[in-house]
């Protein structure tokens, strides 16, 4: 019997070394699949794949556009279903959009900001969803996925065994019995989930199953994706080559090594596997070709149709409902993903020969130098669009304009370069869709004085090294000779090629330069008083009074050109960290957001927001971040404050019992405060030596005179001593009150601080204040669903058994006393690791450091 400590060790072992034994085992299969594919390419010519794809008869690519059509209506149903099963309730069409989207975009990029859970937190969130369920549905989606193409391989390897058996070097028996197991398993989950089960995961957590007719429903939507989607691929090759039900069963293998790769698409994984499993029964060209074909129907033909759609809606903009505005919004990513791909596709075209009647046709009519020059020039449009999508993703107006005319260039460049009919069409829709979005693109920033992160520069330079393969792959027959270089005629498609090819190399090298010989960034300094000044002005007409802790002064302000809103932010160590949303007039937040995190990523920083807002998370979506919950942030609507009724019976215990002990309320203005520093500082000092506790920052205030005289202070007094203080935040606009520091000597009256609170909502109650904010309850309000992310499920953990380390229940109990309302708060930032190494440097930045993180 293994004890609980050691169980836990080897979980806690295999959680950290799970990134490493997946890379390992991808590692494993790609080497088998090399030594694999190597012989068998060596016999593939690129004339031989060419003829493959054009002799693939229409019908066979009729019913793989079929196919395709059926597998993206059955993903709409993960959605669908996911979306029931968190509570979510969203109309059919809107569903079906979003999926569309996300998966298009998805299955064809799927990095960074181009990915389905992106697209589904703007779109469902502008459906009104809120951002925990959304991610819960993702988390259901990839289950059930999982879940389905497990048991349609299964059942495809059972009915198939003996086909898949030699290739696979196994016993038929062995798979048979392996995918039998596997159907009852999945027979046995469906069993539970209709007896209404719910399955102890590990200590402290449990799996909720969905119902019962759910979980059918989402076999089945499985299912019909996972067929159809093999359908494509399997139309598209010779005729009865192989059977369909070990054909399955090769697509369900080599679509999760594709997906455990973690490679966008399983480009080149999945290929490797279909090549090797089919190469006995299907001749290489014809598989190449099939695959080549797959790739252009199943993923590129979508992606081309989710920006017809964003065509569609852009024309018809009068529209207002916020779907559609999210719809809209999504044009540069949508472009930016497009402009990749036709990037791509003009660099590809650009090192492979064109076809022998487009050649002909050119040397009767078009000038020699006009096809050399449209070559060379649309192969550089070609790359510079792979830069220019980086400036789209952060909605450069620059970049709209580089884009357009590339594309447009590009368009009058396709027919000289080959008389290619899909560069035209491909090119012509992306002009078309660029010239309908001008207005998503209106960040006003030079495109190249933006700096390119190493990862976007090494993607490039893979890219390039792909294309080197594919020059070497189109013209092995062709000998190399040095006079290849100056050699310029109609047939010379291997000198071109390489000129071109050589020509990028030299740019992309000059980028990279260009981005290590740039000069640093000036360093961060403190605000000033004049900046203090005109931080006052911008806060004076917020709604939100915590704007007031930019006036600590011990954070830098970033302003926005025109002076109206700031971002306060603080450094720690590799971590930028704003706290709030932006201040000022919301149209600045996008470009304040945007400009934050480069300043950030150029100081090779994490960029991240602390304490957002859940109105304001679509602008952080759009920038590329992620959103991980906080906690949840208690306010009282003032207008219907009142110590009646039984809620609140405690609270107006303690407040008349405070009376009776003759405690004494007070506001004194900024102006007054002066006159009282030497009270509140001995209040101060007592509280801080009663507690052993040093002064916080950041997101605290510490007692500051120069801060606490800026703003109005309540006091509590008792026989005229002062006992306790509270430093107040507010704005002109009276609509929310708040309060900062807050501290009380030792010997204060037991329930002053609760006192203290119900005269400061009486006193903002008759000033005509709309609400009292109480702050943050950190990690309250977790997801305590079993789909929930790890995240919930460590802060949902460290909220119930983490008061050694801080006082989170009694917090959140403290405020419910004022039965107060609960609006979640976020930390936008990037992705992996990164929260918690942001939420660590947090913790030094409010602590002063480490030896006040780990003191009280």
């Amino acid at each position: 019997m293994i004890s609980s400590e050691r169980k836990a060790w080897m979980i806690a072992a295999l959680r950290r070394w799970q990134p490493w034994l997946v890379a390992g085992f991808v590692l494993f299969v790609v080497s088998l699949m090399y030594e694999a594919l190597h012989g068998m390419m060596a016999e593939l010519s690129y004339a031989e794949l060419v003829t493959a794809v054009s002799d693939t008869r229409p019908s066979a690519i009729a019913l793989a556009l079929a196919a395709t059509a059926i597998s993206y209506a059955a993903l709409t149903g993960y959605d669908h279903a996911s979306l029931r099963f968190v509570g979510a309730v969203v109309p059919y069409r809107i569903v079906a959009r979003t999926a569309f989207i996300a998966y298009a975009l998805a299955n064809t990029v799927g990095l960074g900001v181009l990915t389905g859970g992106a697209v589904r937190m703007r779109m469902y969130g502008a459906a009104g969803v809120e951002a925990g369920a959304i991610s819960r549905a993702i988390a259901f989606n990839a289950g059930a996925f999982g879940i389905g193409i497990t048991a349609v391989g299964a059942v495809a390897l059972l009915w198939g065994a003996e086909a898949v058996a030699p290739i696979a070097h196994l016993p038929v028996l062995a798979l048979q019995t392996v995918a039998a197991v596997t159907v009852l398993a999945t027979a046995l989950l469906i069993w539970l989930c209709f007896q209404g089960s719910t399955l102890k995961w590990r200590e402290g957590l449990t799996l909720r199953l969905p119902s019962g007719p759910l979980a059918v429903e989402q076999l089945i939507v499985s299912a019909v994706d996972i067929i159809a989607s093999a359908a494509v691929l399997w139309c598209l090759l010779p005729g009865g080559a192989v059977s369909f039900p070990a054909f399955v069963g090769f697509f369900a293998i080599a679509t999760v090594l594709g997906i455990i790769s973690h490679v966008p698409g399983g480009l080149g994984v999945f290929e490797a596997i279909m090549l090797v499993a089919l190469g006995g029964a299907v001749p290489t060209d014809r598989i190449a070709g099939a695959l080549l074909l797959y790739r252009l129907t199943y993923h590129v033909l979508p992606l081309l149709l989710a920006l017809a759609l964003l065509i569609a809606t852009e024309l018809r903009r009068g529209a207002a409902a916020p779907v559609t505005r999210a719809v809209v919004s999504l044009s540069p990513v949508l472009l930016a993903a497009q402009t990749l791909i036709v990037g791509v596709f003009l660099l590809a075209t650009g090192v492979t020969p064109a076809t022998v009647t487009a050649t002909d046709l050119l040397s009767l009519d078009v000038p020699l130098p006009l096809v050399e020059g449209a070559h060379f020039l649309g192969s550089i449009a070609g790359l510079m669009l792979l830069f220019v999508a980086r400036g789209m993703l952060q909605r450069l107006d620059a970049a709209w304009w580089a884009g357009l005319a590339l594309a447009g260039l590009s368009l009058v460049f396709a027919l000289p370069r080959g008389l290619s009919i899909q560069e035209v069409t491909i090119v012509g829709l992306l002009v078309a869709a660029l010239a309908l979005s001008r207005s998503q693109f209106t960040r006003k920033a030079s495109l190249f004085a933006q700096r390119f992160s190493g990862g976007w520069l090494a993607a490039v330079a893979a890219i390039l090294a792909v294309l080197t393969g594919l020059l070497m792959f189109a013209y092995r027959d062709v000998d190399y000779r040095h006079e290849l270089w100056w050699q310029f005629e109609f047939d010379g498609h291997a000198p071109r090629a390489l000129r071109a090819l050589v020509a990028m190399a030299m740019i992309t090298l000059g980028f990279a330069l260009r981005q290590l010989l740039r000069p640093p960034l000036p360093p961060l300094v403190m605000p000033d008083g004049e900046a203090l000044t005109r931080a006052t002005a911008v806060i004076r007409e917020q709604d939100h009074a915590d704007a007031g802790l930019a006036l600590t002064g011990d954070k830098p302000l970033l302003f926005s050109e025109s002076g109206n809103a700031f971002i306060m932010f603080g450094r720690r160590n590799r971590s930028w960290v704003a706290l709030f949303d932006p201040v000022g007039p919301r149209e600045e937040w996008p470009e304040l957001v945007w400009s934050f995190i480069e300043r950030a990523r150029d100081s090779a920083s994490r960029p991240s927001f602390y304490q957002v807002r859940p109105q304001s998370l679509p602008i952080y979506l759009d920038a590329g971040l992620n959103v991980f919950k906080l906690g949840e942030e208690a306010y009282v609507p003032l207008p219907e404050f009142t110590l009646k009724g039984g809620s609140r019976a405690n609270l107006r215990a303690g407040y008349n019992r405070a009376e009776r002990e003759g405690l004494r309320f007070e506001v004194t203005p900024a102006a007054g405060v002066p006159a009282l520093m030497p009270e509140l500082r001995a209040i101060s000092d007592a509280w801080l030596g009663a507690h052993n506790t040093a002064e916080k920052g950041f997101s605290l205030g510490a007692f500051d005179p120069a801060y606490l005289e800026r703003q109005p202070v309540a006091v509590i007094r008792k026989d005229d001593r002062a006992v306790a203080f509270a430093s107040l935040l507010t704005t002109g606009r009276r609509i929310e009150a708040s309060v900062d520091l807050m501290r009380h000597q030792p010997d204060a009256p037991k329930g002053a601080m609760d006192f203290l609170f119900v005269k400061l909502l009486s006193h903002f109650q008759a000033e005509g204040y709309q609400r009292f904010s109480l702050g943050m309850a950190p990690l309250s309000g977790m997801a305590d669903h079993t789909l929930a992310s790890n995240w919930h499920r460590f802060g949902g953990l460290l909220f119930a058994h983490g008061e050694h380390f801080y006082n989170f229940q009694g917090l959140r109990n403290f405020k419910e006393k004022f039965d107060p309302v609960w609006e979640p708060r976020y930390l936008a930032s990037p992705g992996g690791v990164a929260p918690l190494l942001v939420l660590g440097d947090i913790a030094l930045l409010i602590s002063g450091g480490l030896k006040g993180m780990v003191s009280k």
